[in-house]
């Protein structure tokens, strides 16, 4: 198991941003809107788990663990080159438009955006793979771990080679528990059961100190050491990893949103411009191109992000110019 890199996303401001990269191990969340269904019966419920896998495959996303509640449901998925983001609007858009046709329904399905959190691998993925898959058990589906070995909608089965699944990633989750198919088998059942009597385990879902922590119990730990903690409700792991993501985030958010400071400092310069060049700031975001608007725009557009590093989205904003036009004006100063 490995650390990443791991990039910002923000698609959706001010909701909590993403965090993600290739290769970032995520505990997936999706609730119904409401409360209510996502899946009133097998056919939803194989529609989905086929969109999922045909995506996984289209998108080298891999899924380690999964399973489908009637109103929610959980997946344990380490993301593509593509990124989380895109395999999760393909998948619960499709999926979406599915299943209002089919039941002659309109509206949300799902209860806003999906929960992601990151993930320490070292230290949570076995954890993450019998939550997950215990759920049915959990909640009363079914009554005991050998009907849950035969429940059709959790990736358990598949590992226990009672169903098929080609694009789920079981030979990787065997491997944390032995060498031979067999005993492996045989030691993910084992640890399946010591799990299933912890209860909810809320901690597993994400969300705030305790949980980035994995506890209150590891929190107070912390605090008798007199160890500074940190956590952050988009990750599941320690301390150390926690900063670790946070920090290798940091670069991102800056070239993508551009800090306080220089979004400041680019606003005093657009103030200044327009004094000297005897224009109000409507005029230079109104997208004229009566000079020396154009030329105003251009030298602002490569002062903002060659010199203050904001992004290209926020150098447009400032400007009132698209960020395809931003690019434009890069790629023209470049080629001089």
């Amino acid at each position: 198991m490995q650390r990443h890199i791991i990039n910002f996303h923000h698609p959706a401001m001010p909701r909590g941003p993403r965090l993600d990269a290739p290769d970032t191990l995520h505990h997936v969340i999706i609730r119904g809107s409401n409360r209510g269904f996502i899946f009133n019966d097998s056919d939803d419920r194989n529609a989905f788990v086929n969109r999922m896998g045909t995506l996984a495959e289209a998108t080298k996303t891999r899924v380690y663990a999964w399973s489908l509640m009637d109103n929610h449901a959980h997946m344990l998925i380490k993301s593509g080159r593509a990124g989380l983001p895109a395999y999760m609007r393909k998948l619960l858009s499709w999926y979406a438009q599915y299943f209002n046709r089919r039941h002659k329904r309109s509206g949300h399905l799902f209860q806003n955006r999906y929960k992601s959190i990151i993930c320490e691998e070292d230290t949570y993925f076995q954890k993450l793979v019998a939550y997950i898959h215990l759920n049915p058990f959990r909640v009363g589906l079914v009554e005991n771990l050998n009907d849950l070995g035969v429940y059709p909608w959790t990736g358990h089965s598949v590992i226990m080679g009672k169903g098929e699944r080609a694009w789920q990633e079981v030979d990787a989750v065997l491997e944390c528990f032995g060498e031979r198919v067999g005993e492996a088998r045989k030691a993910y059942l084992r640890y399946l059961e010591d799990e299933s009597g912890k209860g909810q385990q809320t901690e597993l879902v994400g969300g705030g100190l305790i949980r980035s922590q994995g506890g209150w119990s590891a929190v107070k730990s912390l605090r008798k050491q007199g160890k500074k903690e940190l956590g952050d409700e988009r990750i599941l792991g320690s301390t150390e990893f926690v900063k670790t993501v946070l920090d290798e985030a940091e670069e991102q958010i800056r070239l993508q949103v551009g800090d306080a400071a220089h979004i400041e400092q680019a606003r005093k310069e657009i103030e200044k411009v327009c004094a000297e060049a005897q224009l109000s700031i409507t005029q230079l975001r109104s997208r004229g191109r009566m000079k020396p608007l154009p030329d105003i725009r251009k030298k602002l557009a490569i002062r903002f992000v060659r010199e203050y590093g904001l992004s290209l989205a926020e150098t447009a904003r400032q400007l009132g110019i698209t960020t395809s036009a931003v690019y434009q004006i890069l790629r023209k100063q470049s080629d001089k």
